[in-house]
């Protein structure tokens, strides 16, 4: 089999990194998140990235890490919330097993905070988070071959969830 065993999209802050390391266990193999990758590409944190350099040149490192990824791994690839944006990773998570994890509002404010060094939320995040879903959501529903609500659930249930939609058994 080539390509990821399964690709995580998703907001920030639903639990891609947790769900995807239990998946990685669960499944015998690892996880790699996109934006860590773009972390290390860089030698900065993400918000270093927006601050210093722009968002766009932080949307250039995501592509060419998702496509690396997408490529090169063959266990778990936890995407960044915005990777989708990109026309081009759209194209190559075709055919893929995508999961978009998916919450609401509320959740996802208490989940990520006002402390998180989160570049696109830094004013009125609550509203922020909303706008950039009603953005995203349909190019999350686009890419996913299945959908896993997060909502009131332990990331070993969401796991649990993405097993089951996918139809993957346990190492």
């Amino acid at each position: 089999m080539s390509g990821p065993a399964v690709v995580l999209v998703g907001p920030m802050g639903v639990g891609k990194s947790t769900v995807g390391a239990l998946l990685a266990q669960w499944l015998g193999t690892t996880c790699r998140d996109t934006d860590d990758d773009v972390v290390q590409a860089a030698g900065k944190p993400v918000s270093d990235i927006f601050l210093e350099d722009g968002e766009e040149r932080f949307r250039a490192l995501e592509r060419e890490a998702v496509a690396t990824a997408l490529t090169e791994h063959t266990g778990v690839v936890s995407l960044g919330g915005g990777a989708v944006l990109a026309p081009q990773t759209r194209a190559l998570l075709t055919g893929l097993p995508v999961v978009f994890l998916e919450m609401s509002v509320g959740s996802a404010v208490k989940r990520v905070g006002l402390n998180a060094p989160r570049p696109l939320l830094i004013i009125n995040p609550r509203q922020q988070w909303k706008a950039l879903m009603e953005q995203r959501r349909p190019l999350y529903t686009e890419v996913a071959r299945a959908i896993v609500d997060t909502e009131d659930r332990t990331p070993e249930a969401v796991a649990r969830a993405v097993m089951d939609a996918l139809e993957l058994k346990t190492a």
